[in-house]
């Protein structure tokens, strides 16, 4: 079982998913803050003005006021080491979104009372669902007028596909907000508007019948009772292997801009959620509880502080313990690297890392020899799964508006595509660059980042593909015959895979029905060029 085996246990690993609004960053700011991890809760309402919501840190963030790369956060809380995991929540979000969702052990749905489930969250919930992972669900705003709890429920489990089980329930909202009865502890927990933090502990209500019910919730005391009796009739109990397999998640009610029903949803969190379980790799199953250190790399990020224009590996820690100044083989290259300096973050804040265990994220420092999906090891080689990079859905040329910056361009651009910012392809038959992303402000954030990081002043413009996929086939004939019939549509990604572009899908579904022997492929894994 391994020395590590308290450790490990301890450590809780997830990432937070929602549509954008739903209030994910503030209800971040909020757990941060109930942890003892920040002093004082960034006001999101005040992005304008000199604070900012700790976790948003990019210039383009700060200026739009909308999280665009991934923080990693670690606190404790507790008993519990936390890795914290914020997405990015703008309807233009991007590939680093879907990866990070590689790196935990579960996730935290942040849904707003007042729209229910939104399409951006059924997006992220299929990337949760490729991998089975268990899913807390938390419902936000209640102190503003929202659509019935029950329709909620409802909608989550048609669009989602996943049963939910209430283990907190609303009284009232809006106006007429209340607080929630904890069906978890039975107990009911007051709302009272403009505090920081649930200024009354929970009372214990064990008995609805109780008569203190009527002295707290007056005439909202008889509508609690109906709503519950209706839940225990209708709703299905909480069956923590149904909620580990991902096929039920629980859910809470609460307001994240007043803090309340945090605490709460943050000691199911740690109660609840799974430490860090076993890995699958192309060869074997990777326990936490091994002796020997293993890890992966899911985001790279450059220039997280300009003034050394750094670049950062993320790796999660999948088996065996880190230690500073330890080696292990970066398989990719074949080569024993030494881990010298390695950093846990707290936003933007970052410090160095004595030790690290599995379920932790370490940032390692490195100068464009790591890419997303490489994986370190102290043993036998191993390539772990599911690091997926997907086919883009919009495409733009890239203009250089000083061709003598070409050189600087190219090396923009290979750092960006490694870094998973955009996906990148040179044409067979042109000279120049389309950029694929899977959501449209990655083209801004490209032209940004050129221009600050890179000093290339380039331009985007609009281009006919809108489809994409890689290509591959085992006869090598068959494959230059496809080359030769369709060169104009083919382009070669970053990684030297051949990838297929054309405008609709009806013309892919055209080209797939002549040329059957060509697998066409709308994901693959990172770094398996």
């Amino acid at each position: 079982m391994g020395s590590n085996k308290k450790e490990i246990d301890k450590r809780r690993t997830f990432g937070i998913i929602s549509h954008p609004d739903a209030g994910k960053t503030t209800l971040t700011e909020k757990l941060l803050y109930f942890a003892g991890a920040i002093q004082q809760a960034g006001e999101v309402k005040a992005r304008k003005a000199e604070r900012y919501a700790k976790s948003d840190w990019m210039a383009i963030e700060k200026e739009r006021g909308i999280s665009v790369t991934t923080s990693v956060m670690k606190f404790n809380y507790s008993d519990y080491e936390i890795n914290l995991l914020d997405t990015p929540g703008h309807q233009d979000f991007s590939e680093d979104t879907y990866r990070v969702l590689t790196a935990v052990d579960s996730a935290l749905m942040v849904i707003d009372s007042a729209k229910g489930v939104e399409p951006q969250t059924e997006k992220l919930m299929a990337v949760c669902r490729m991998r089975n992972t268990p899913i807390i669900t938390f419902i936000n705003k209640l102190d503003r007028e929202g659509l019935v709890p029950l329709d909620i429920l409802g909608d989550i489990e048609n669009k989602l596909q996943v049963e939910c089980t209430p283990l907190s329930w609303p009284i009232g909202m809006g106006k007429r907000f209340k607080g929630v009865y904890n069906l978890y502890k039975q107990e009911l927990c007051l709302f009272q508007p403009g505090r920081n933090g649930n200024s009354q502990a929970g009372i214990l209500v064990s008995d609805l019948a109780d008569p203190r019910l009527d002295e707290l919730l007056g005439s909202q005391a008889d509508e609690l009772r109906a709503d519950i009796e209706l839940l225990r009739a209708a709703a299905a109990p909480f069956e923590r292997e149904q909620f580990l397999k991902g096929n039920q998640t629980p859910v809470f009610f609460g307001s994240a801009i007043n803090t309340f029903g945090v605490q709460e949803l943050l000691d199911a969190l740690v109660e609840m959620a799974p430490p860090p379980g076993p890995r699958a790799t192309a060869t074997r199953e990777v326990s936490p509880y091994e002796e020997a250190f293993s890890g992966f790399t899911f985001k790279i990020q450059a220039n997280m502080n300009p003034a050394h224009r750094d670049r950062i590996a993320f790796v999660r820690i999948c088996s065996g313990k880190f230690t500073r100044g330890m080696k292990a083989v970066h398989h990719r290259t074949g080569k024993d690297m030494t881990f010298a300096n390695a950093t846990i973050f707290m936003a933007n804040e970052r410090e160095n890392v004595a030790e690290a265990y599995p379920g932790d994220i370490i940032g390692i420092h490195n100068h464009g020899t790591i890419k997303i999906g490489d994986t370190f090891s102290e043993k036998e080689p191993l390539k772990f799964c599911g690091i997926p990079s997907f086919a883009p859905e919009f495409f733009k040329k890239v203009i250089l508006k000083n061709p003598l910056k070409m050189k600087h361009l190219q090396k923009g651009l290979t750092q960006l595509a490694e870094e998973g910012v955009v996906q990148v392809f040179k044409p067979f038959h042109i000279n120049s660059y389309i950029l694929g992303a899977v959501g449209i402000l990655q083209f801004d954030i490209t032209m940004e980042r050129l221009k600050s990081e890179y000093g290339v002043d380039a331009v985007y413009q609009s281009i006919e593909y809108n489809v994409a996929r890689w290509v591959e086939c085992a006869d090598t004939k068959k494959m230059a015959d496809f080359e030769r019939k369709n060169g104009n549509n083919m382009a070669w990604d970053s990684e030297g895979s051949r990838a297929f572009l054309t405008t609709s899908e009806w013309q892919l579904g055209y080209c797939m029905e002549q040329w059957p022997e060509i697998v066409f492929r709308k994901t693959r894994e990172f770094n398996e060029a």
